[in-house]
């Protein structure tokens, strides 16, 4: 089992940044992930990185967003700049550990235009 502790969402202006914290009970060889649900829109993949370092986005994040994780302390970050009012959503954390994956219970992210 792996639990999953998110924090960091809030309420911002459009322009601002907010960084998301996601801290795993176990050390986590594999990579972790931030996901996104927007009212009435399916979940999403936002952002990945892998144990060594290597990352994804999805093209509408890129350059605004930065996904990084600290090994020792079993924990991914995203830090998010330039926020746009579409970037409003519930941010999940997402690790497979052994062959199950395990989700964060999500943090709200409200971005006012």
């Amino acid at each position: 089992q792996v639990h999953l502790v998110e924090s960091g969402g809030g309420l911002v202006q459009a322009g601002g940044s907010l960084r998301l914290s996601c801290a795993a009970s176990r050390k986590i060889f594999n990579a972790m992930e931030w996901y996104r649900q927007a009212p009435g829109k399916q979940r999403e993949l936002v952002a990945g990185i892998g144990f060594g370092g290597s990352t994804n986005y999805v093209d509408s994040v890129k350059g605004r967003f930065t996904i990084s994780r600290d090994n020792a302390k079993n924990t991914v970050y995203l830090q998010m700049n330039s926020l746009k009012f579409e970037d409003t959503a519930v941010y999940y954390c997402k690790v497979r550990w052994g062959s199950n994956d395990y989700w964060g219970q999500g943090t709200q992210v409200t971005v006012s235009s």
